[in-house]
């Protein structure tokens, strides 16, 4: 029986592990959005996972839609993520670069007064956003017109190309969890009449032609999705998710990906727009290597290891407090908790580089 703590490759890349530490955005890369040593210092503390999978990374300008997260579109952003790569290659552990444009997950603010973007003029509805300037309301994006979505899709081959020559293992390319890509796959906020919206293939054709550029620079094992199929975050979700999704999993198939990365867990929210989607569902479609995610304890990660429908599992937030997750996993060692969301974001080392790892001595001798 397969466990999380048994080896697995990736192309050729060989994995000591099955447990990733899944993107997640920490906001320390500082308004010019140049990542730094305490970001190194981050990645390495977490290295003895099998992969590690970047924060979020804003492929161009447009991209923008969190404060001080970094960016891949400069020369200068290429040197700070050398310095990750870098400080990581002694540890063996691979590193992919997850590739992001926030759409209509954003705000004029970030962008000089100019109107965030999207596949539609459909507006988010949530609570608000926080942008330089202090929290705001979502605004109404703009359509992307056929032209700047191929200028948007050379962004991300130039991100691409970027992310090479920063010395990563590969790319993650960010389709999930309401962002630009993912709002051109929902039915809810991609309203598009052209051959970007509507049917299936429609809606599937701006990541395709995403990963078809991508795919000019990076061999195919060297490149992953993210993908969510029940999220809600956002606000994302319709009707025909299941049937969206199933088929964006058919097309990827053909594709001979590095992985497919589910997030099937339900801690991020669920839209319960019919029952939520399975990794079962995808493993019947997709025949490569599936990495699930979202909410999992080590019980849940490894028994979908186990059943066969995941090859990886991810861990998010145990990440954050715990950057020996997979020794305390292994070891059965307690965790730290993480429900301090208020250091997630903030600057400097305290909340992000500050956790230490566990030592056994720590534990009470039982008498």
């Amino acid at each position: 029986m397969k466990s999380l703590f048994d080896p697995i490759s990736i192309g050729n890349y060989n994995l000591k592990n099955r447990i990733v530490l899944a993107p997640m955005t920490r906001g320390r890369a500082g308004s010019e959005r140049i990542p730094n040593d305490l970001m190194a210092d981050y990645y390495f503390q977490r290295s003895s996972a099998g992969l590690l999978i970047t924060e979020a990374t804003v492929i161009s300008k447009q991209g923008i839609g969190w404060i001080d997260s970094p960016g891949i579109y400069t020369s200068e952003m290429v040197e700070g993520w050398q310095k990750v790569t870098r400080k990581l290659n002694p540890t063996g552990t691979p590193i992919f670069l997850q590739l992001w444009h926030c759409g209509r997950a954003s705000h004029s603010d970030f962008h000089n007064g100019d109107a965030p973007v999207s596949a539609s003029a459909v507006r988010l509805e949530g609570d608000g956003i926080h942008t330089p300037l202090g929290k705001k309301e979502y605004e109404i994006p703009r359509p992307l017109t056929i032209d700047e979505i191929k200028a948007t899709v050379d962004d991300y081959r130039k991100a691409a190309v970027n992310a090479k020559e920063a010395g990563f293992s590969g790319v993650e390319v960010h389709a999930a969890n309401g962002y630009l890509i993912n709002q051109f796959l929902d039915s809810k906020s991609n309203l598009r009449d052209d051959a970007y919206g509507g049917s299936l293939e429609n809606k599937f054709r701006f990541l395709k032609e995403v990963l078809d550029t991508i795919l000019e620079v990076w061999p195919p094992e060297q490149v992953g999705v993210r993908i969510s199929p029940n999220g809600i975050f956002n606000d994302m979700g319709s009707s025909d998710f299941r049937q969206t999704f199933l088929y964006v999993a058919e097309e990827l198939n053909k594709l001979h990906l590095g992985y497919l990365h589910i997030m099937d867990g339900l801690a991020f929210g669920f839209h319960e727009k019919g029952d939520s989607m399975t990794l079962s569902e995808f493993r019947k479609i997709y025949k490569g290597i599936i990495m699930g995610n979202c909410g999992y304890t080590k019980e849940s990660a490894e028994a979908r290891i186990a059943s066969g429908d995941a090859d990886l599992a991810a861990f998010g937030r145990p990440y954050i407090t715990n950057p020996d997750l997979p020794e305390r996993l292994k070891n059965g060692w307690p965790l730290n908790p993480s429900e301090d969301m208020s250091l997630w974001y903030t600057p400097g080392p305290e909340g992000y580089t500050d956790y230490q790892p566990y030592k056994p001595s720590d534990q009470p001798i039982s008498t």
